[in-house]
């Protein structure tokens, strides 16, 4: 199945504290509503890296760019990266549109 996919995509690297990753994780979990509760948000993830010790991607999908503009501007995420600072060394964040998706064969859509 393909399909276009007008999803406003952000994806943050971040490479933690040596040695927190557990508590990172839980932090994680604990505020992911905040994220997932905005009527904008379509979705995130949390994934820790194969490649390199202590480095995590966060990907999160938003309807538009304004509206994740909206939610990053707001006190309710600046308390959230609160929360998650403590365990990041260094990170990065890159944009983008999401223009086309395709179901794999594994999905079982």
């Amino acid at each position: 199945m393909t399909g276009r996919q007008t999803a406003f995509r952000v994806l943050l690297r971040m490479e933690l504290v040596p040695g927190r990753e557990e508590e990172f994780e839980r932090a994680w979990l604990a505020g992911a509503d905040v994220i997932t509760g905005q009527p904008a948000n379509l979705g995130q993830w949390l994934s820790k890296s194969a490649e390199e010790e202590g480095v995590y991607y966060i990907v999160s999908d938003w309807t538009d760019e304004a509206r994740f503009r909206e939610y990053e501007r707001s006190d309710q995420h600046l308390e959230h990266r609160r929360t998650l600072h403590p365990y990041r060394s260094s990170g990065s964040m890159v944009t983008m549109n999401v223009v086309h998706s395709m179901a794999g064969a594994g999905d079982g859509r």
